[in-house]
């Protein structure tokens, strides 16, 4: 029997109800190896899927509202991170990677670690004279209580897939994921596979701008393709991406970020970086969806790349299975490695369950939009 299609609208009438089924991405595909995709399909409304893994692929954008004189920023220090002016006056831009070159190894994540903490940080501001802005500096303390206005952009939120990192030289190999030992010692996956937002939802297919994601525990909305975003690229027959693919950038509010979801690091050769929690609804709104949600570790891929080459393009060694990724041995050109995840199940576990009891209550809006 084939299976008929939902409209947006049928499921926000069901949501305001209070009857929308809700389901995270694990139990959905659980029901359908039980009971079969027909009766899984009946039963659920909403796949919930989520990711919690490191960027550095940010910004930090604070508005401060006018001076007295006004300002006009063009360059400052907040803590121990230098930053630039905004569009506006005082707004200023923050970068969330970086530290390497700063002595307490401190970049934008740290930053804002700090803020969400309840911590004040010092702010050194210079601006260039003009008519209307003369003021040249200024010097205060920031809290988050004393930012009129914060964003968090994450230019690459979500990706379709993540990648198994691998050294094929001596010793330490620093990379974006963490220190790789070589040759072919350790390896390290980036994406948490079938539950994953990406591995659920092939080709972000129902992200679009304006579309809702909760992001660090705050209501975000995604602002279009992100960085590096390449939708037209290798894929399964299922239609799942074999490699990164396509790129969804976000923005979230940061007065609404919660620190337990948001987790400042540093890598040694690399810099600092967030640890982000993200959790998106997938709405089965036809059997394609329905289908491709229900996809199991051992029917998808991450390629295998050699993160000792510093060349855009890095030598592969094909994909292996998110089945075989997550047993903790791999093996790699005849070589047997030890492997590890390069980001937190844990986290993004939690992030689903807070988004399927916000949904459940009605608190987060059940909508998707097309045409990424």
């Amino acid at each position: 029997m084939p299976l008929l299609p939902r409209t947006e609208a049928e499921l926000q009438e069901r949501q305001r109800r209070g009857d929308l089924q809700v389901r995270p991405a694990a139990a959905y595909r659980a029901l359908v190896a039980e009971l079969g995709l027909e009766q899984a399909y009946a039963s659920t409304d909403v796949v919930v899927a989520s990711n919690a893994e490191f960027t550095d692929q940010a910004t930090l954008q604070l508005s401060l509202g006018p001076t007295d004189p006004p300002i006009r920023v063009r360059a400052f220090r907040l803590g121990n991170v230098e930053g630039g002016g905004g569009h506006g006056g005082t707004d200023l831009l923050l970068p969330i990677g970086g530290g390497l070159s700063e002595p307490q190894r401190q970049g934008g994540a740290q930053v804002l670690a700090a803020l969400l903490a309840g911590e004040e940080l010092e702010l050194l501001a210079s601006g260039e004279a003009t008519a209307l802005h003369p003021r040249r500096e200024l010097e205060t303390r920031l809290s988050l209580e004393r930012i009129g206005a914060g964003r968090l952009l994450l230019h690459r939120a979500i990706g379709e897939n993540g990648v198994v990192a691998v050294s094929s030289a001596e010793g330490i190999t620093r990379s974006p994921f963490g220190p790789l030992l070589g040759p072919y010692i350790t390896a390290l996956y980036s994406c948490g596979g079938s539950g994953s937002i990406g591995l659920t939802m092939p080709g972000l297919s129902l992200l679009g701008p304006g579309s809702p994601v909760l992001v660090g525990g705050a209501l975000g909305w995604v602002s279009g393709a992100g960085s590096g975003h390449l939708p037209d690229t290798r894929r399964l027959p299922s239609g799942h991406a074999r490699v990164p693919g396509a790129v969804a950038a976000v923005s979230a509010d940061l007065h609404e970020l919660r620190a337990e979801w948001v987790r400042p690091t540093f890598f040694e050769g690399h810099g600092s970086g967030l640890l982000v929690a993200i959790a998106a609804p997938v709405p089965l709104i036809n059997a394609t969806v329905a289908l491709q949600a229900a996809a199991e570790n051992d029917q998808l891929e991450a390629p295998v790349l050699d993160f000792s080459i510093p060349r855009r393009v890095k030598p592969g060694f094909g994909g292996l299975p998110y089945s075989q990724l997550l047993t903790g041995r791999i093996q790699v050109d005849g070589h047997e490695l030890s492997c590890a995840p390069a980001h937190s199940p844990r986290l993004a576990e939690g992030i689903a369950a807070e988004l399927i009891e916000r949904l459940r209550a009605g608190h987060f809006p059940c909508d998707c939009r097309h045409g990424r």
